[in-house]
């Protein structure tokens, strides 16, 4: 790296010596790679100036070809050793252009004490310690809108990074009060720092519209508004970080619309709320019901923080804070509605279809959702990336956030470019003439059955068998298609079986096929005249629609794997 001064740095308990290449901690010294030091080296020279990207590889990698992450994974590792010795917040991302040192650092080539007057290093290094030096505190980012359908999202936009992070809160949130508290602000921070960061309020919850207790968003409706939300700010492609009940919504979009999605990232997530033979972690329906219970009674005090965020349980400035930002989310009943509709969902069939870059970070300790859901979101991911972490706190804001924000930064060092998709997860509607009438009548039909397509925005799949096929970017819309279907075919005394399925097709050239769309024809076939049969990968998707099935038992079906059990929509 040039021609490097013998001298010592001394900064927030730690000392750097030039000439011995050595960093010292107060465990003692710390092995440093020697493109890691002079990184290091380069930062600490210029601490509390900007240092460009460019400036850095041409003078740590000097005559070599490099590309830009393994800058990016020095300075993780960095963060990493500076924060295990309290040196938290030390290096600084300056989006689009490079990194500062912010800590204060007393330099000399003679260290053998301060002079009179001067500041003594363990002076800087116990004002570090007891308050992490960080950037001046940006404004807080203004609120906008923008409407789906009838409904307001509210939503705001942090940073100026390359890559744009959708970040999902899980449970109830409220944009402007994520601020109130200093940890979650800091956090929020520090995402914005190497990105542009999307944050929005969930239809019914905090700052965008309230709605009525039966119309609280579902799971395809939560997306819908993720796609309004990325549309109004210019974003084609977003890495989708979703914490809790955030992340089975974020793997729904993932495997859904992966050419719109660069990255997913689950943080203290789950596949299913509710325990069951097959998934032994969840809650069971007694310890719910005394949830809905809790949150009848205590709605308004700091409900659930023994679970969410058990190391400031005793924290008052904290339990204040927590239990006003839960009355400002939402109302007591549309909390226990929401938490109702969350205790249904289940993307345990979703998960393999999820195709992008994954990371599921879990804390071993998370008293709220249990590590070992954690690791079966990553088991069902293909390629997913699982990191355990320790700790007990639920919230990522809580506890050692640095240790999450390492990692996120350093995943996505990797994840930039952009990937063609062929496979997506859909909703495929197949719709059989039980009584075709003659062709008249029948081309008749297929023209009511398109005019609804249209309607619900489904896509019309070329099969050459007959009767019609479609595909949908959600199940709700779907059913409600075939409803309106079933009755334009009443009116024309025709009668139809239609039949759903979601799984993962494969697409080219705006044609869909593979799997699931004969999987849809089967059940279409087995479904009785006038009605509509859905698998329970599709029932599973729609918690919270306010749609009614009746089960309809186990089927086999000649060339499809396995037993399938089977829904009528009442």
């Amino acid at each position: 790296m040039g021609t490097v001064t013998d001298k010592k740095y001394r900064f927030a308990g730690f000392e750097l010596d030039t000439a011995e290449r050595t960093l010292i901690g107060g465990d003692g010294p710390i092995q440093l790679a020697p493109r890691v030091f002079d990184t290091l080296h380069m930062l600490v020279e210029n601490h509390g100036r900007v240092v460009s990207k460019e400036r850095m590889l041409d003078e740590v990698w000097e005559g070599s070809f490099v590309e830009e992450n393994n800058l990016a994974q020095n300075i993780s590792l960095l963060r990493k050793i500076l924060n295990r010795d309290g040196g938290k917040g030390l290096i600084e991302t300056v989006p689009k252009f490079g990194y500062r040192f912010v800590a204060p650092v007393d330099e000399s080539r003679d260290m053998a004490g301060p002079a009179d007057g001067e500041s003594s290093a363990s002076g800087v290094s116990e004002l570090i310690l007891d308050k992490p030096v960080r950037s001046a505190s940006p404004p807080k980012p203004e609120t906008h809108y923008v409407q789906n359908g009838d409904v307001n999202i509210a939503y705001q936009v942090v940073g100026e990074g390359d890559i744009d992070i959708v970040f999902v809160m899980g449970w109830v949130s409220h944009l402007e009060y994520f601020w109130a508290e200093p940890r979650f602000a800091a956090f929020l921070q520090r995402l914005a720092s190497f990105s542009r960061l999307i944050l929005f309020d969930k239809r019914g919850t905090g700052l965008s519209d309230r709605v009525p207790l039966s119309e609280l968003p579902t799971l395809e409706q939560r997306m819908e508004d993720v796609h309004a939300v990325m549309d109004a700010v210019g974003s084609e492609r977003a890495v989708l970080v979703g914490v809790s009940e955030g992340g089975p919504m974020c793997s729904l979009f993932a495997a859904t619309y992966p050419e719109r999605t660069m990255a997913l990232i689950m943080i203290g997530t789950y596949a299913k709320r509710t325990r069951d033979d097959d998934y032994p972690w969840g809650v069971s329906p007694d310890d719910r019901e005394k949830f809905f219970d809790l949150m009848q009674r205590d709605w308004g005090k700091p409900v659930g923080i023994e679970e969410r965020a058990p190391s400031l349980v005793h924290d008052e400035a904290f339990r204040e804070w927590w239990a006003t930002y839960l009355r400002m989310g939402a109302s007591p009943g549309a909390a226990v509605a929401l938490t109702k509709m969350n205790a249904e969902i289940d993307v345990r069939d979703v998960l393999p279809s999820v195709r992008v870059p994954t990371l599921v970070i879990h804390r071993k300790g998370d008293q709220c959702l249990k590590v070992e859901e954690g690791r079966y979101v990553a088991s069902r991911i293909p390629g997913a990336r699982f990191l355990e972490l320790d700790g007990v706190d639920h919230l990522p804001f809580v506890g050692d956030q640095d240790e999450i924000l390492d990692a996120v930064e350093e995943f996505l060092t990797g994840v930039t470019h952009a990937e063609e998709h062929d496979r997506v997860l859909t909703t495929v509607l197949s719709v059989q003439f039980a009584d075709a009438g003659g062709i008249a009548v029948l081309r008749q039909a297929e023209a009511h059955v398109r005019r609804q397509l249209e309607l619900f925005k489904g896509r019309e799949v070329l099969d050459g068998e007959g009767g019609v096929l479609a595909t949908f970017d959600g199940p709700a819309r779907a059913i409600r298609c075939a409803s309106a279907i079933k009755g334009s075919a009443e009116r024309l005394h025709l009668s139809v079986r239609t039949g759903l399925h979601t799984g993962e097709c494969d697409y080219s050239n705006g044609t869909y096929s593979g799997y699931a769309v004969e999987l849809a024809k089967k059940i279409a076939a087995a479904a009785e005249p006038g009605s509509t049969l859905v698998s329970r990968t599709v029932k599973d998707l729609v918690a919270g629609s306010g749609l009614v099935f009746v089960e309809s038992g186990m089927r086999s079906f000649d060339g499809i794997d396995g037993e399938w059990r089977l829904f009528r929509v009442k």
